[in-house]
């Protein structure tokens, strides 16, 4: 009989939820804002892929969360850090060794797996929105443009532009001066992702040789432009997993079906 098995990922930003199969098979996915009431979140996101797959909760075996807002998730029946179930749903998917590079809403994650999947090592960068989706979208509501159009706008850009300030403030507020002086929108975008590039290597990512770099988050996925950037910067081949802004939600999933078959 076929067993089902959930993930939640509650982060600052987004609530994200996945459903598997007992063969491992991600069945349906979720993504919404978070809002201000977590729980809420929590209960609409796992509502939504029931309803794909017209499961009722009762069907799922076991469910995993995972997090800023984990604790938020009163049904789920444990709970795994974030950097736990990005190694996870990572390994899902490049069962090798590598450092993910996470670029989330409210923060950037640097984690480091080996081949067999444990944790190494990982960093975070929570001291400010620079270099994360909140600086993106601050910059995206500064220049009055919708935020779905950043990758397509940056992708027409036709030199780099290097700026300033890391400050996700003073860099929007100088991306407007630079305007003013003449400056292109698709131009000042592209600086904007490279700006977040920056912070990116700045976390960890200097000097690396011979490494497979994975990125995942809800940035990576909505701006693939900002892998090419990297790429570049890096002078590397970078790997992305599919739908890389629940491979927290899928880990968090792949962990509850681990600890029910171990039960």
């Amino acid at each position: 009989m076929t067993e089902y098995f959930m993930g939640i990922d509650i982060g600052a930003a987004t609530a994200k939820s996945v459903l598997i199969d007992s063969d491992k098979h991600k069945l349906a996915s979720s993504v919404i804002p978070s809002g201000v009431d977590f729980k809420k979140a929590a209960e609409t996101v796992s509502q939504n892929v029931l309803q794909d797959t017209t499961l009722s909760k009762d069907q799922v075996e076991y469910i995993v969360s995972t997090g800023y807002g984990r604790k938020n998730v009163l049904f789920a029946n444990e709970t795994k850090t974030e950097i736990n179930c990005h190694g996870r749903g990572v390994y899902h998917y490049f069962p090798e060794s590598c450092l993910i590079v996470d670029i989330g809403g409210q923060d950037n994650k640097l984690i480091k797996i080996d081949a067999v999947g444990k944790l190494l090592s990982f960093k975070m960068n929570r001291k400010c929105a620079a270099g994360t989706g909140t600086f993106l979208e601050e910059i995206a509501n500064r220049l009055g443009v919708p935020r779905d159009d950043m990758d397509a706008l940056a992708r027409r850009a036709t030199k780099n532009i290097s700026l300033n300030s890391f400050c996700t403030v003073f860099a929007s507020t100088e991306i407007l001066a630079r305007i003013r002086e003449g400056e292109s929108v698709e131009n000042m975008v592209k600086g904007a992702f490279h700006s977040i590039i920056l912070r990116v290597i700045e976390l960890g990512l200097s000097g690396i040789e011979d490494e497979n770099i994975v990125m995942t988050g809800g940035v990576v996925q909505h701006n693939p432009v900002i892998v090419e950037l990297l790429e570049e910067q890096l002078e590397i081949r970078i790997k992305v997993p599919p739908e890389p802004q629940v491979i927290g939600a899928l880990g968090a999933a792949l962990a509850a079906h681990e600890i029910f078959q171990n039960k």
